[in-house]
């Protein structure tokens, strides 16, 4: 049985998007090219791969094997390339990337002074941007890197077409007054009012899976979007959060007090980026694996917190 791998990124793209329409219009070819495509395909294999219908397509069970080959081959390519970019003389090229507060001031703007010195010919341009907008973005292509967060806990797959690249996971840390007793366990916060959060993103799934165990709902006098205002909050005595280890990386104001309490999880930072037949590109491989390694280079020793023979 002899199959062109092309064939199989036409069937790969036709999955990814849903049906032969969309997948011709991802490919920049005309549906009956796809479709064409798709029948030497199954004529070379003997087998269906699709099922047709009014909504679009699926993958028949063999059309799910050849897919994943495909999920493979492109895996492959991916890597091929990065490794030549890493033998070649210069990487170059514009690499957009959007990410968000934290991942910005403690990881991205650290790093770009150092790319620009190891890789000249890469020119980065920074977007701060949330989740919905950034997504988006990388769909339409205004971006090429995304930078996400997930509450450990609750760490959704990728959408078809993209990869998600871990590159952190950093514990959520109990911010409190100071004035308040240095909470040991979990139950400790049971006690305190909690500050509401901005819904839809990772600390708000956190605190409500926290609050949940705890059987408690956070405040909903005041409700914070922002960390910094988080913090804000905190040292006016509002109320306590939670906030991932990069939030608490700055100077914190008179009033707050900062606790690795055992049981609050972890946050996950993921850089997606797209699948697509040019897409990760060598400078964006590049800048992809530089944020990886700024990341594994940081010290998340966090203290535990005192036991209540310490305090």
């Amino acid at each position: 049985m002899e199959i062109d791998p092309r064939r199989l990124a036409v069937l790969l793209a036709v999955h990814r998007s849903g049906g032969v329409l969309a997948g011709a219009d991802q490919l920049h070819l005309t549906p009956s090219a796809v479709s064409q495509q798709i029948a030497r395909l199954e004529a070379e294999t003997g087998v269906r791969v699709l099922d047709r219908h009014p909504s679009g397509a699926t993958l028949t069970a063999a059309g799910r094997v050849l897919a994943d080959a495909a999920e493979r081959i492109e895996a492959e390519l991916a890597e091929a390339r990065r490794l030549v970019a890493a033998h070649a003389a210069e990487v170059a090229g514009t690499v957009i990337v959007g990410a968000f507060q934290t991942a910005i001031r403690a990881i991205i703007v650290p790093l770009l002074g150092t790319l620009s010195e190891t890789m000249p010919g890469v020119h980065i341009m920074l977007r701060e941007v949330d989740a919905h907008v950034g997504q988006r973005a990388l769909r339409s292509g205004e971006l090429d890197l995304l930078v996400l967060e997930h509450d450990l806990a609750h760490h959704p797959p990728a959408p078809r077409g993209t990869r998600d690249v871990p590159f952190l996971d950093e514990p959520w840390q109990a911010v409190l007054p100071d004035t308040v007793p240095t909470p040991t366990t979990l139950v400790d916060l049971n006690q305190y009012t909690w500050l509401g959060v901005r819904p839809g993103g990772a600390a708000s799934r956190a605190i409500h899976r926290v609050t949940t165990e705890l059987g408690t709902q956070p405040s909903t006098a005041h409700q914070y979007d922002d960390y910094d205002v988080a913090i804000a909050m905190v040292a006016a005595g509002f109320g306590i959060t939670m906030l991932p280890w990069l939030a608490t990386q700055r100077h914190m104001p008179t009033g707050v007090q900062v606790v690795a309490v055992p049981g609050l999880g972890h946050r996950r930072l993921v850089v997606r980026h797209r699948i697509a037949r040019q897409d990760p590109r060598p400078e964006l491989l590049a800048v992809l694996d530089a944020i990886v390694a700024a990341a594994a280079n940081l010290d998340l020793d966090v203290p535990a917190a005192p036991s209540a023979a310490e305090q």
